[in-house]
């Protein structure tokens, strides 16, 4: 399939993969410039057929801020769609959390001021990611972008439906909401997505999420029942206040969280200014 792709992109190499999509570093011939391709799997279009990928194509050229992951192109080559990204000429949030566990408060509240920026707009236009998690936020610098609607869902619906069935529960265990987790077409809304980056904020503060466990399972049951584990044992410089700005975050019920991501992180600004 990718020699379909050629005349138009030099591909150079596979990025990654997940179960629904292969992404490749490309020379964009047309334009000269490296791009960032993702294309559905074949056997997975042969399978179910491409209409899940097709909408996150439909998403993800709606939104646009300069912390998320613009699309550039798409096109279908030999019944496989495919899209275009920038290349981003750095590295994952998970890649630098690996690489140095807990980052200093003033990275987390930059890092996490662009992410809750994409998040508040991309809320704002009726877009629910549904995955947000240290992989999906890439950055060069201090430049954070937020990536891979895959799963995202229309929250003011539009006739884009969800395309799954059943109780199949899509998303990152360690960061999915309880509402989430729940499945059964469930209906989320931001306070979801709010609920994951509490998560993410958590993580990049301690070092590891706040909710593990040995199995899938395990894990969604803990976010569903136990209270968020206190900041303050892990990084005790963070102060009570920021623990209960995480709490609120990490609530069980909607209801109970931040309305907006940008609330949760201006919460977090003034407890990390003033930790006593």
């Amino acid at each position: 399939m990718l020699d379909a792709l050629h005349g138009r992109f030099q591909i150079e190499r596979e990025l990654g993969h997940g179960g629904m999509a292969t992404v490749y570093l490309a020379q964009d011939l047309q334009l000269n410039r490296r791009v960032a391709i993702k294309v559905l799997r074949p056997a997975l279009a042969a399978a179910v057929g491409p209409d899940r990928f097709l909408r996150e194509i439909r998403i993800t050229a709606r939104l646009h801020h300069p912390s998320i992951l613009a699309l550039l192109d798409s096109g279908i080559a030999r019944d496989v769609p495919w899209y275009s990204m920038p290349f981003v000429e750095g590295e994952s949030l998970r890649e630098r959390l690996a690489r140095t566990g807990q980052l200093p408060f003033s990275e987390v509240l930059d890092l996490g001021r662009q992410v809750a920026a994409a998040l508040d707009y991309a809320h704002a236009t009726g877009v629910v990611h549904r995955d947000i998690k240290p992989g999906n936020i890439l950055l060069s610098g201090s430049q954070a972008w937020v990536t891979d609607f895959g799963i995202a869902r229309l929250a003011m619906g539009d006739g884009d439906a969800p395309i799954t069935s059943g109780s199949l529960v899509v998303g990152t265990p360690y960061y999915m909401s309880p509402e989430q987790a729940r499945g059964g077409g469930t209906r989320l809304d931001g306070r979801s997505d709010v609920y994951s980056l509490g998560c993410v904020l958590y993580e990049m503060l301690a070092g590891g999420p706040p909710f593990t466990g040995p199995t899938r399972e395990a894990i969604l049951s803990r976010h569903a029942l136990d209270p968020s584990p206190p900041l303050t044992t892990l990084r005790p410089a963070a102060g009570p206040a920021t623990d209960v700005v995480l709490r609120t975050a990490l609530a069980k019920s909607p209801a109970d969280r931040f309305a907006t991501a940008g609330e949760a992180l201006a919460a977090l600004e003034s407890a990390l200014a003033h930790p006593g």
